[in-house]
């Protein structure tokens, strides 16, 4: 079975909360990464980021890489919020895998958070500002 790279950068990693759908499928951490500084972060009601590659105004953003059983993409697929997709992903060295991005219209009237460079930054922050 062929393994295919996949580039994650919300719940999907590792400790957070749809990990678990990756780890279901057979699939294993490759390492940690960085997009090109060509992508913008939105949270989408501090559940899940929504990540959208732009011509302009972007930033590198932090991720995850793994290795999926090919078989299990369309199951990790069908198990993300609505308006998640795969698409090709240009990595800080300048390899191109498959990530989960948004679809533009999901980030309408949403808080951006480029800015903070990942999701784990983000929800350390909300968190922090809970207690």
């Amino acid at each position: 079975m062929e393994n295919i790279l996949l580039a994650v950068n919300g719940t999907l990693m590792r400790g957070l909360e749809l990990n678990p759908n990756l780890l279901a499928v057979g699939a294993t951490f490759v390492r940690e990464a960085f997009t090109e500084p060509n992508y913008r972060l939105w949270s989408i009601d501090d559940r899940h980021p929504a990540m959208i590659r732009v011509s302009s105004g972007g930033s590198a953003i932090a991720l995850e890489v793994w290795a999926v059983p090919s078989t299990g993409i369309t199951t990790i697929l069908l198990q993300e919020p609505p308006g998640l997709c795969i698409g090709k992903v240009r990595l800080s060295d300048g390899q191109e895998v498959l990530g989960v991005l948004g679809e533009p219209i999901i980030c309408e009237g949403k808080l951006e958070i480029t800015n903070l460079g990942s999701w784990r930054t983000y929800i350390a922050n909300i968190t922090d500002n809970k207690t």
